[in-house]
């Protein structure tokens, strides 16, 4: 049966994550210790310690989720015997989960995706000064319905549709009034809910141009290799294996849509059935439940997680 190992994505970072990990298995260890290294700095401490205001600031909490979701697949690799080449057909991630999912699959080191993430959230801090921009979450709305909330709310400013979540779930981000505008807007178009986020950024759209710039030059400096597994582009919805279509689709992600919903059914339109979500929480089994019919999707992050995947395989 085909499997896929899927990573999450910003908002699944809590205080303690990968601790019961770490102090387990040396393999986590060794994972925190390179991203550290990498930044020259005790992420680890703030992972595992707090406080969480400083872990949830973009600069660490995106380089925080992807170590946690490598120190849990190293731990699968010595542990279960998992080899991704082998036993996954595809590997995916919601947003700055991409990246996870790509130095998983062999395309990035660590170290490097440890210090593009901490750019990437640094970058987009400081794209848009704090208050100029909000994101908004429309649930019980379709995405083309929700897509066409946004455009009637820009009014000359912008609106997106940033991350289209499935089961009626799609996030807008651009310009606060505007934003603001396409809450009310949603309500009258049937949203069950319709909430600002309490975001530092309007991520994933026209506004992130100077941290998509940002970041085409520092993914231009970084060696890439083919991932051992293809790789469901959030912007693209398909895989992808080759290195400069990679590179292009991470750039193309900052200001894009996150499709996750479509990627999610391309996974299962392939045959896969079984989804595994890889590190902090379980957000994304969540959402893969309600979109792909008939699929499982089981959480990994801690050491009883690891014993159950063993027992499985």
């Amino acid at each position: 049966m085909a499997v896929a190992f899927v990573f999450p994505g910003q908002g699944s970072q809590t205080v303690g994550m990968g601790k019961a990990l770490a102090a387990n298995f040396a393999v986590a260890r060794q994972v925190f210790a390179e991203v550290d290294e990498a930044l020259g700095a005790k992420l680890s401490a703030i992972v595992f310690e707090g406080p969480q205001e400083t872990l949830t600031l973009t600069e660490n909490a995106q380089p925080a989720l992807m170590a946690v979701s490598l120190a849990t697949i190293r731990v699968l690799e010595a542990e279960a015997g998992l080899d991704l080449k082998r036993d996954a057909q595809f590997v995916a991630g919601h947003s700055l989960g991409e990246y996870s999912a790509l130095a998983a699959a062999g395309a990035f080191t660590i170290g490097d995706t440890a210090r593009l993430l901490r750019l990437r959230g640094q970058a987009m801090q400081k794209a848009v000064p704090v208050g100029v921009g909000a994101m908004a979450a429309l649930i019980g709305l379709e995405f083309d319905v929700a897509a066409a909330v946004a455009s009637e709310a820009a009014q000359g400013q912008v609106c997106q549709a940033a991350n289209d979540n499935g089961g009626g779930q799609v996030v807008v981000s651009g310009d606060k009034a505007a934003v603001e505008r396409a809450v009310e807007i949603a309500k009258t178009k049937g949203a069950k809910r319709a909430m600002i986020l309490p975001v530092s950024a309007p991520f994933h759209c026209a506004l992130m141009q100077p941290a998509a710039d940002v970041m085409a030059q520092a993914l231009g400096k970084v060696a890439v290799k083919s991932p051992v597994v293809p790789v469901v582009s959030n912007v693209l919805a398909k895989a992808i294996q080759e290195p400069a279509e990679i590179v292009r689709a991470l750039v193309a992600q900052v200001t894009g849509t996150v499709r996750w919903r479509e990627s999610v059914s391309f996974m299962a339109d392939a045959g896969v059935k079984t989804f595994y979500e890889i590190g902090a929480g379980k957000v994304l089994s969540g959402l893969i439940k309600r979109i792909a019919d008939g699929a499982t999707s089981t959480a990994i992050g801690t050491p009883e997680n690891v014993a159950a995947y063993k027992g499985r395989a």
